[in-house]
C-alpha cells in the first residue's frame, strides 16, 4: 500500500472517524493495516463479536430506527452490518446510529441481493449467460452497482456461480448454467462489473461470490439437499467458477447450505481454510447464508454453541441472522473451544472491507440523495437493459421462417404470461418495481406500431391447481387468477385467434416457479397451458410460442407441433420491449443455451461434457441396444444441446485449419475456421471451441468448452475466426489433484453448439 494519507471527515470523538454532523473538517487517517489494528486494540470482546453479526433490517423503518430492536443492538456495538434495507433515507438514519451513538462509531456495511440488476433489471442470470457476451454481462453488473450504490447499498450477495446440471433445482435460474469454463468467464465479468477494481469509488460495491461450495448439485434436484461427489469432480467441474471469482479479487464469499463430504459447508474447515485461503489465496471475509450456522443443528452437528464454534474454526467470519457468534462465542472462548486470535482475525477482515469501501473516510459515502434521484432506473440504463435482454433470447425452432413477424395485419397474443408485467423481472429481483416493468402485451403494441392490430386474451390460468399457482406467484407476482371455467377461457382465446393472421402464445413458468425453494419434479409446461396451446394449434393458424422459464423445460410435445419457439427466460424490466424487438426482427436472435434441454426428467442430470462408459451406445439413431449404456424408453441425447441457438439467418462453417499437429509444453497452436453468413439477415454467431483429451491417466469428458467468440456478420459476409490453444487449456486435475497437462493426442472441435463436428487434432509432446 502506498504510504499516502487518506482523508476522512471527523468530529472530535474517538479515533476521529465518527460523525455528529456530516460536514466536518477533513484530516488524515493511517494506512489500513495500522488503522485497523489500532481500532481492534480498543474493542471489547462484545464489540468484536458485534462486528461478526449480520442481522436483517427487521423492524427498521424510516422514522422508527431509534426505537427498533436492531437499532438498540447497533447502539450497543452488536451489529457489523445489515441487509434487506432499501433507500438512502433509511440507510442514512441507521448509519447515523452506528457512527454517533455506538461507543467506537464503527460504520455499518449494507448488503442486498442485487442479483441481476437493481431497479433497472436485466435478464435472470441463466438468461444473461446465454448472451455469451462478457462485455454485456460486466456492464450489467456495473449498472447494478451504480444504482445500488446510489441508493445506499455497498455490498451485493452476487454473483452466484454454482454450476448446475439438474434443472429440477430451482436455483439453476440464478447461475450461469452447466459449464465450468463459461461459468468462470462470467464469474470474472460479474466481479469486475460490481467492483471495477476500485472499491474506493462511490459507484462500486463489494461483491460476494456464492454459494461455496457445490450448492448446484443437490441430490434429486431438491434445494438445500445433500451433495456428495469426489474431489476430482469438485476441482474439475464445480470449483473453477468460484476460483475465477477469487482470482478476480472478489471481496467476500458466502458459504453454501449443503454439506460437503459429510460436513456442512458453513462448518467445513477444508473448504473455507484449506481450499479457499491456503490453496487459492482468498484475502476477504466469508459470510454464512441466511441462518446457515443454526441450520447445522438440524444437520446433526450439535447445539448452537457447538456449531458456532465449528463455523469460526472452519474460517467463517460473519454470521447472517443466526446470532450464534454474538451469543455463544464468549462462552466458547472461556472454554477454549475457540481462540481470541480467531476472533481478532475475523474482525480484522470485516474492518478491512469497510476500510476498502471508504466507510471510515465517510460513513455516508453511499447516502447522496442527489444520486438516488438521478442515477436509478434511468432512460439510458433501461435502454442498455433492453438491448442486453434481446441478446439473451434463444430461438429454439423456426419452421418455414415464421419469424420474424411482419408489422402488419392482426396478431392474437394469448396466454397467462402475455400481460404479466410483475413477472417479467423473474426471481431474485428484490429491488425491482414490478409496476414499472414492460409486459409482452405492452411491448408488442409499442414495437409493432399502428399498422398492426393486437388482440389479447389470457386463455388459461398458470395451472389448474390454485394452490400450486399461489405458491408459484409469491412476492407480488400474482397472475390474477381467473375463476371462470377453463372452457370459457379457451373459447375466449379461440375467438380472437380466429380473427388473427398469427398467434403468439405466451406460456411457461411464472417468475417464482424457479428460484430458491422452487424445485420441480415435472419440468413440462403446466397442463392448463398445454391444453390452451393444443386448442390454438387446432385453429390452423401459425403459432409462435414465446416461452417464459427459469430453467430448461421438457418440450417434446411443443417441439413436435409448434412452428416457432422463442425461449425468453425472464428478461428483466424491459422484457416486453426486448422480446418484441426480436419477434419483429429489429434484433436478430443470437442467444445460445448454457444448459442442456433434456427429453425427459429421467435423463437428469444431463450435460454435454459427460464421460463415456465402457459400453457407450454405438448407433446414432436412438435405437435401443442391449448391454449398452442406454434407456429402454428414451434416447440418450438431449432435445437441445448445450450451446444451441438458431438465428433468422444461416451460418456456414468451413476450412478449419490448425497451425501445427504438434505442440510442446511451452508452445501454442492456432486453430481457425471460416464463418460465412449465407442467409438474408445480418446476425451474430457465437463460435465455440471444444477440446477432447483422447487418453488420460483418469477418464476425461467427451469434450470440453475451451474458447468462444461472438462475432457479427452482415449477410453475405465471411470471417476467419482464430483460437489460440496453450498448455493451460489442456490442464485438468488428476487423481492426485495435481493440475496437469498430459502428453498425448487432443481433438479440437469448432461449431455453433456442443455437437460441433468440424475437427482437427494435434499431439502434446514433452
Amino acid at each position: 500500500m502506498k504510504k499516502t494519507l487518506i482523508i476522512i471527515f471527523i468530529s472530535s470523538i474517538f479515533l476521529g472517524y465518527g460523525q455528529k454532523k456530516e460536514n466536518k473538517k477533513a484530516v488524515a487517517i493511517k494506512p489500513k493495516t495500522e488503522f485497523v489494528a489500532e481500532l481492534l486494540s480498543k474493542m471489547t470482546l462484545d464489540e468484536k463479536l458485534g462486528q461478526l453479526n449480520l442481522p436483517t433490517s427487521g423492524d427498521i423503518t424510516t422514522g422508527q430506527a431509534n426505537s427498533s430492536d436492531v437499532a438498540k443492538k447497533i447502539e450497543e456495538g452488536k451489529v457489523g452490518g445489515l441487509f434487506n434495507i432499501k433507500s438512502v433515507q433509511k440507510i442514512r438514519e441507521v448509519q447515523r446510529i452506528a457512527v454517533e451513538k455506538s461507543r467506537l462509531k464503527i460504520p455499518l456495511i449494507f448488503g442486498m441481493d442485487v442479483i441481476h440488476g437493481y431497479e433497472t433489471t436485466f435478464p435472470i442470470p441463466l438468461g444473461l449467460s446465454c448472451t455469451w457476451d462478457m462485455k454485456l454481462i460486466e456492464r450489467s453488473a456495473q449498472i447494478a452497482a451504480q444504482e445500488a450504490s446510489a441508493d445506499g447499498i455497498n455490498w451485493t450477495f452476487s454473483p452466484m456461480v454454482d454450476v448446475s446440471r439438474d434443472p429440477r433445482w430451482g436455483r439453476i435460474s440464478e447461475g450461469s448454467g452447466e459449464d465450468p469454463y463459461l461459468g468462470s468467464q462470467i464469474a470474472k465479468a460479474m466481479v469486475n462489473g460490481y467492483q471495477q477494481h476500485d472499491l474506493s469509488k462511490n459507484n462500486t460495491i463489494l461483491a460476494c461470490v456464492k454459494h461455496f461450495a457445490l450448492y448446484g448439485a443437490p441430490e434429486a434436484g431438491r434445494d438445500y439437499n445433500t451433495v456428495d461427489m469426489s474431489r476430482i469432480r469438485m476441482y474439475n467441474d464445480y470449483f473453477p467458477p468460484y476460483k475465477a471469482a477469487v482470482d478476480a479479487g472478489v471481496g467476500s464469499v458466502m458459504a453454501s447450505f449443503n454439506e460437503v463430504e459429510g460436513v456442512p459447508a458453513t462448518g467445513n474447515k477444508w473448504l473455507m481454510t484449506d481450499v479457499l485461503r491456503k490453496q487459492w489465496g482468498f484475502k476477504g471475509f466469508v459470510v454464512t447464508d441466511f441462518t446457515g450456522i443454526p441450520e447445522m443443528i438440524d444437520h446433526g452437528m450439535g447445539d448452537l454453541q457447538t456449531v458456532s464454534a465449528l463455523s469460526l474454526n472452519a474460517g467463517v467470519e460473519m454470521d447472517m441472522v443466526g446470532e450464534g457468534f454474538l451469543n455463544t462465542l464468549k462462552k466458547s472462548l472461556d472454554e477454549k473451544k475457540v481462540t481470541i486470535e480467531q476472533i481478532n482475525n475475523a474482525v480484522t477482515l470485516i474492518l478491512n472491507a469497510k476500510y476498502d469501501l471508504g466507510l471510515f473516510q465517510d460513513p455516508y459515502k453511499y447516502c447522496d440523495e442527489k444520486r438516488s434521484k438521478t442515477e436509478i432506473f434511468t432512460a439510458s440504463s433501461r435502454d442498455e437493459a433492453r438491448k442486453t435482454a434481446a441478446q439473451s433470447l434463444v430461438l429454439l425452432k423456426n419452421e418455414n421462417q415464421l419469424l420474424p413477424l411482419k408489422k402488419t395485419g392482426t396478431i392474437a397474443l394469448i396466454g397467462p404470461l402475455a400481460d404479466a408485467k410483475n413477472n417479467m423481472s423473474g426471481t431474485w429481483s428484490v429491488a425491482t418495481n414490478g409496476e414499472k416493468c414492460i409486459s409482452l402485451l405492452a411491448g408488442i403494441k409499442e414495437v409493432a406500431g399502428k399498422s398492426t392490430k393486437v388482440l389479447y386474451a389470457k386463455g388459461s390460468n398458470l395451472d389448474y391447481d390454485e394452490t400450486f399457482e399461489t405458491n408459484a406467484t409469491m412476492f407480488g407476482k400474482t397472475l390474477h387468477r381467473d375463476n371462470r371455467p377453463k372452457e370459457e377461457l379457451i373459447a375466449e382465446a379461440l375467438n380472437i385467434a380466429n380473427q388473427a393472421d398469427v398467434i403468439v402464445a405466451a406460456l411457461g413458468e411464472s417468475a417464482e416457479m424457479s428460484g430458491e425453494c422452487s424445485s420441480r419434479t415435472n419440468l413440462e409446461i403446466p397442463q392448463a397451458q398445454k391444453d390452451l396451446l393444443n386448442a390454438l394449434l387446432k385453429t390452423g393458424k401459425p403459432v409462435v410460442l414465446v416461452l417464459f422459464d427459469g430453467r430448461p423445460l421438457i418440450l417434446n410435445d411443443e417441439n413436435a407441433t409448434v412452428p416457432s419457439i422463442l425461449n425468453v427466460w425472464f428478461a428483466g424490466s424491459e422484457a416486453g420491449y426486448a422480446i418484441a424487438d426480436v419477434l419483429f426482427g429489429d434484433v436478430n436472435p443470437s442467444g445460445k443455451l448454457t444448459t442442456t434441454f433434456p427429453r425427459s426428467v429421467g435423463q437428469l442430470p444431463i450435460y454435454y461434457a459427460h464421460k463415456n462408459t465402457g459400453r457407450p451406445l454405438l448407433n446414432t439413431e436412438g435405437k435401443f441396444e442391449k448391454f449398452r449404456s442406454n434407456y429402454l424408453d428414451e434416447r440418450n441425447e438431449p432435445l437441445f444441446p448445450f450451446g444451441y441457438g438458431l438465428s433468422y439467418t444461416k451460418f456456414n462453417y468451413s476450412n478449419m485449419k490448425i497451425s501445427s499437429d504438434k505442440m510442446n509444453s511451452v508452445g501454442k497452436v492456432n486453430v481457425s475456421v471460416d464463418i460465412a453468413n449465407t442467409g438474408n439477415y445480418d446476425g451474430k454467431e457465437t463460435v465455440q471451441l471444444y477440446i477432447k483429451d483422447v487418453v488420460g491417466s483418469v477418464t476425461r469428458p467427451v469434450r470440453e468448452l475451451k474458447g468462444f467468440q461472438k462475432i457479427a456478420l452482415k449477410k453475405g459476409e465471411k470471417q476467419t475466426v482464430t483460437f489460440e490453444i496453450s498448455t493451460e487449456d489442456l490442464k485438468f486435475y488428476n487423481s492426485d489433484l495435481q493440475f496437469v497437462a498430459e502428453p498425448g493426442q487432443f481433438e479440437v472441435f469448432i461449431g455453433g453448439n456442443s455437437n460441433a463436428d468440424n475437427k482437427v487434432s494435434f499431439n502434446l509432446i514433452n
